[in-house]
């Protein structure tokens, strides 16, 4: 899927949507570019993972983290 963008005088472009869509990334969001060999690569910078805001949302009273998860199985199973 080869796609264009223009650089703009101040050094922007503007990333096509399917790039975008394929990304994950909206407004906002931040990208990274990495040198590789005589290649850049481009990709997003996640600063948290896009689930934490779900971790622990049907465990009220629970812990979060594998330990909490085991400790509660252990209670479940009376050792």
């Amino acid at each position: 899927m080869p796609c264009e963008a223009k650089l703009t005088s101040k050094g922007q472009i503007t990333v096509p949507c399917e790039i975008r869509r394929l990304l994950g990334v909206r407004q906002g969001d931040r990208l990274v570019f990495e040198t590789d060999g005589g290649a850049v690569r481009m990709r997003p910078l996640h600063a948290e993972s896009p689930f934490a805001k779900y971790r622990a949302i049907g465990n009220p009273g629970m812990a979060s983290g594998r330990k909490a998860v085991v400790r509660w199985v252990r209670q479940l199973r009376g050792q």
